[in-house]
């Protein structure tokens, strides 16, 4: 993602402005792999209940060494009592499943689905949440129309993203 006040940064707060589980709540925004004892004294100095991984669309494990890192992180983001969102791409989602996290009341998955010129979309386009193949895990499919989901409650505008603060 192309922020260049968050160029070489590690992590930034800022108020989480997206409608998930902690919109309103002042964040740690984590850019990539980051040590996550500095992570938790980072939120801790700064009276953060609430650490986003993945910020900036930097969740790309590449390696079983990586999976292993982004699993330990937020373990240990968990058994800090933090709250934890992961910001993936769909790419990646039966990966993160398998990291054991959904059953935890304080994890946030973030899925990332890529979407460019939504705007351009007549009224009759629908999004499918689908499944790997055919009956293969869920018991169905779910079709939203695309401007069902484009609401005032669910919007975030780019420039409420300005008022970040980089820390390191």
């Amino acid at each position: 993602m192309d922020r260049p006040e968050h160029e070489n940064a590690k992590w930034f707060v800022g108020t989480e402005v997206e409608a998930t589980p902690m919109q309103g709540h002042l964040t740690l925004f984590v850019i990539g792999i980051q040590n996550v004892e500095t992570t938790i004294k980072v939120a801790r100095a700064n009276n953060i209940e609430h650490v986003y991984l993945g910020a900036n669309m930097s969740f790309l494990p590449q390696s079983e060494h990586d999976w292993k890192f982004w699993t330990d992180t937020v373990d240990k983001l968990l058994d800090a009592d933090l709250w934890v969102t992961l910001d993936y791409d769909r790419v990646f989602h039966e990966n993160v499943l398998a990291m054991g996290h959904q059953t935890h009341n304080k994890f946030i998955s973030m899925i990332s689905v890529k979407l460019p010129h939504i705007e351009k979309l007549n009224g009759n386009a629908c999004l499918k949440i689908d499944d790997k193949d055919f009956q293969f895990s869920n018991k169905g499919v779910w079709v939203h129309r695309v401007n069902d989901l484009r609401t005032v409650q669910t919007y975030t505008g780019w420039n409420d993203y300005a008022q970040d603060e980089v820390i390191e």
